[in-house]
């Protein structure tokens, strides 16, 4: 059958651009905006599987301002919500009770965060997002992109977006609508991390070989209101250590910003070996550490939010473009690890993007390789930022958080100083983080305090706070590859991690009354969309995909 007589039995539309963009995140919108900066006339086009411009976007944040410059100089004058200049620094190591505050002078420069802005990088997106639609842009909102359009030869033709009405069975319900295929010249993929689009590319175009095993975190973060007393306009407060053991790679963020608003949150390395470890769990108890708590006290938690975090680096980017498109921001994985900061790379990538498309589309080409933005890349700050630290998450996986943190911190010096140089050269990640979990029976069970419902909290109550919601009337949109796995091999090998790694309460162990015949339950309509069950899986058996268009978390404010 060809092309245009399946377009038609699908009973898809087809809309036509230059450039489709998917994810209306920082690395999407800034190449939205520099491609209509270069040209008025070129057609772009941006999907946002979010109800909203910035619904599904979650990070700390402290943003360095040095991409948003580059992007649009007079972003103040505009009115960009940076509100909130950094005007104190610390970071901490953490004991049970007790910390040590490590000197930010003795931590290379570009540690410091001053001179970077705290924000909800949500909030960026949304002013991103208008500045984008008056230069033209066209912004849909609602619009998941399920699935790829290929051309004869091989090469991205576009997207499908927009499917709906597909009930739970599989089957065309009363309102079914088949989407509109969005063809484009180039197509654009910024998902975010561990995006479905972007796991078909790289094994379709073999985007990963030679390259280390992508790493990852989960990142799980609360908004606070506190008190006039307890807050401290423009702190920013770092720590590592407490409630993980030095074998376990994490941190903590908390910053002042706005409204007496406190962000607040943890990260747990997905490279973790214990499966009987909750990283919603340890987030929970850490916020009682005497110095996290006497910021929180008096307030109340009004947001919650997950989300993985790709912590690979240098080593484990992909091949950056594929035949008629490119990755963007965290669908390739821009994060700079220590500094846990990635808006600044992600907007960059979008822009070297834009004018690698730019030059094609005026050269009068289409759907092949753009293989200027891969140049672009080698040659810019973004490179230079990512090999300065390209040995502290290695360091740390092999040594541990005190070992490996000081050697870490010593080898960013020495590249900080020799453009680049690493007496360690450049470490290798080795395993995945799926492979890296342990069998249970090499491990004790954690036994969690019972959240006090003041500063911790069960994962039921904060999912309500993520306002997340997905029509139940729609197939699972985490998919089970063997739906027998979870209790013939997880639970017995690794006592089900599912139900502990997810911070949304999805994945389920039920017995019957007898407290036998154990089954495995899916609570998709909890899904905060962080991506961790498909990273983590020892088996490798779970696969998130994106659900119908509008679905999922809705974000004020982070």
């Amino acid at each position: 059958m060809s092309e245009d007589a399946a377009n038609a039995d699908s009973g898809r539309e087809s809309m036509e651009y230059d450039v489709v963009i998917v994810g209306a995140g920082p690395a999407g919108l800034a190449a939205a905006i520099r491609l209509k900066q270069l040209s008025p006339d070129i057609t772009v086009a941006v999907l946002e599987k979010g109800s909203e411009v910035g619904a599904h976007i979650l990070s700390g944040a402290v943003i360095d301002p040095k991409g948003l410059t580059e992007l649009l100089p007079n972003w103040k004058a505009l009115g960009a919500p940076l509100e909130t200049p950094v005007t104190a620094d610390k970071f901490l190591l953490l004991g049970p009770q007790g910390s040590l505050d490590l000197p930010m002078w003795a931590m290379p420069g570009y540690m410091n965060n001053h001179g970077n802005y705290i924000a909800s990088l949500g909030n960026v997106c949304r002013w991103m997002a208008t500045q984008a639609e008056g230069l033209g842009v066209e912004i849909y909102p609602g619009m998941a992109a399920s699935e790829l359009v290929f051309n004869p030869d091989g090469s991205v033709k576009g997207v499908v977006a927009g499917v709906f009405g597909i009930d739970k069975d599989g089957n065309k319900g009363p309102d079914y609508q088949p989407g509109v295929e969005l063809h484009a010249r180039y197509t654009f993929i910024g998902e975010g991390v561990r995006g479905s689009l972007a796991k078909v590319l790289k094994a379709k175009f073999g985007l990963g070989e030679g390259r280390e095993p992508e790493k990852y975190g989960i990142g799980i973060k609360e908004l606070w209101q506190v008190p006039a007393d307890r807050f401290v306009p423009g702190l920013v407060q770092h720590t590592t250590g407490w409630p993980l053991d030095n074998h376990t790679g994490g941190g903590s963020f908390l910053y002042h910003f706005g409204d007496n608003y406190v962000a607040i949150g943890f990260v747990v390395h997905l490279n973790y070996k214990n499966p009987w470890l909750s990283p919603f769990d340890e987030f929970q108890r850490f916020k009682h550490h005497p110095d996290v708590a006497r910021y929180l006290e008096g307030g109340k938690r009004i947001s919650y939010g997950a989300r993985a975090i790709a912590e690979g680096g240098l080593q484990s980017l992909p091949k950056l473009y594929f035949p008629g498109g490119v990755l963007l921001g965290d669908s390739a994985g821009f994060l700079n690890v220590p500094r846990i900061k990635g808006s600044h790379n992600a907007m960059k990538s979008g822009m070297m993007a834009a004018e690698a498309a730019f030059a094609a589309i005026q050269a009068g080409r289409t759907g092949d390789e753009l293989t200027a933005y891969d140049e672009a890349f080698q040659t810019s700050w973004v490179k230079t930022e990512l090999r300065k630290v390209r040995n502290a998450k290695p360091l740390l996986s092999k040594y541990g958080t005190t070992l490996g943190g000081a050697l870490g911190m010593f080898d960013m010096h020495v590249a900080n100083v020799f453009g680049g140089f690493s007496f360690f050269g450049t470490l290798k990640h080795g395993k995945s983080d799926a492979e890296s979990t342990g069998l249970a029976k090499d491990y004790k069970p954690i036994v969690y305090p019972k959240p006090d419902g003041v500063l911790s909290f069960d994962k039921l109550s904060s999912v309500f706070l993520s306002n997340t919601n997905h029509d139940e009337n729609q197939p699972a949109h985490l998919k089970l590859k063997d739906p027998a796995i979870p209790i013939a091999v997880n639970l017995p090998e690794y006592g089900e991690p599912a139900r502990l790694y997810c911070p949304a309460g999805v994945y389920e162990v039920l017995y019957d009354d007898n407290g036998k015949n154990p089954r495995f339950q899916i609570n998709f309509q909890n899904c905060v969309h962080c991506k961790t069950c498909d990273i983590k899986d020892p088996s490798q058996n779970i696969n998130w995909t994106t659900p119908q268009g509008g679905d999922g978390p809705n974000y004020p404010n982070m």
